[in-house]
């Protein structure tokens, strides 16, 4: 059971780039009356969640905690992939909230792993046992967030990063062409430039002009589409994505030592659906030369992103906080 130090409903949030979720908590792991808003709607976070409020006609909210997909160092927070800009003490005093934390959200993601369920877990690759060491995370959505858990006792520490902005290091032939042209384009070819949902558009276009086709800039969800559809280059896109999202999950494991498993959220993969090749993920995620068989012990998941687990995690994180102030 979770620790408040008030009651009254929870405000808590999973803000990224494309979507906001939104939903209400007692100091539980229930979560009531969720709402899926688009960002791009609302010209500022407060306008959001104005008019979730309106919607689910709630006006006892107490405390709140935003996982969202940004640095979160001070109280100006300014996301990376949108527009959003807010002070976090504002929004606290102007919702008239006791305490508002403000989190990175794949910290809140990571924060959820120890408490999940199987149903929230597809295994990919062997069926491997965890066991109580780092679990490590990776996910791919409108950016590329990477985090971590670390076992203290009883309890989890989550690790607050940006890993998703390493350098990219090609694995074959063609991910070095790749990386040669969108080295013109970019003074730092980052992970997240290729890994995630902008990653995968970029990916179909430069795939297009390696193959002399013309090139359109289309949506992540349209290019899966087209991959469904049987499109040639839309498949290659998708087949090249998922070597480097099992390319840089192994680095990362190798990085943390991630013993606990590797956990892989975020959009992209999980609405790849079978065009998800789970056995090119695991090559790639092992193929680390002299630590393929350091690397092979470790299990690799899909997180289920239906029951949105971001808000499980923030609201521990939540907890956490006011276990501090005791």
């Amino acid at each position: 059971m979770s620790v408040s130090t008030t009651s009254g409903f929870r405000l808590v949030a999973d803000i990224g780039g494309t979507h906001a979720r939104f939903a209400l908590n007692t100091g539980d792991d229930h979560f009531s009356q969720p709402q899926v808003l688009t960002c791009a709607d609302y010209p500022t976070l407060e306008a959001a969640i104005r008019h979730y409020l309106i919607q689910t006609q709630t006006d006892s909210i107490v405390s709140g905690v935003f996982a969202i997909a940004t640095p979160v160092s001070s109280d100006w927070i300014s996301m990376t992939n949108h527009h959003w800009q807010f002070s976090v003490e504002a929004i606290r005093r102007t919702l008239g909230l006791e305490t508002l934390l403000v989190v990175n959200d794949f910290t809140a993601l990571a924060m959820a792993i120890p408490y999940m369920g199987s149903h929230q877990l597809r295994s990919l690759g062997p069926q491997l046992a965890t066991e109580k060491g780092v679990k490590g995370l990776i996910g791919a959505g409108t950016g590329l967030g990477v985090s971590a858990v670390v076992p203290c006792g009883n309890k989890w520490i989550p690790l607050t990063t940006e890993g998703g902005h390493v350098s990219l290091a090609p694995g074959d032939t063609i991910e070095i062409e790749i990386l040669r042209r969108a080295a013109r384009m970019f003074d730092h070819v980052s992970a997240e430039r290729l890994v995630s949902g902008p990653g995968l558009s970029l990916l179909e276009c430069i795939l297009s002009e390696i193959q002399g086709a013309v090139a359109v800039t289309r949506s992540p969800v349209a290019v899966v589409a087209a991959a469904q559809s049987g499109e040639t280059i839309a498949l290659e896109a998708v087949r090249v994505f998922t070597g480097l999202l099992g390319s840089v999950a192994g680095n990362l494991a190798l990085t943390l030592g991630s013993t606990g498993g590797m956990y892989i959220g975020g959009g992209i993969a999980g609405r790849m659906g079978l065009l998800f090749d789970e056995a090119l993920f695991r090559e790639r995620f092992v193929a680390k030369g002299r630590f393929r068989s350091y690397l092979s012990v470790i299990p690799t998941f899909l997180i289920a992103d239906g029951d949105f687990p971001a808000l499980l995690g923030a609201s521990r994180l939540l907890d956490a906080h006011y276990e501090s102030l005791k």
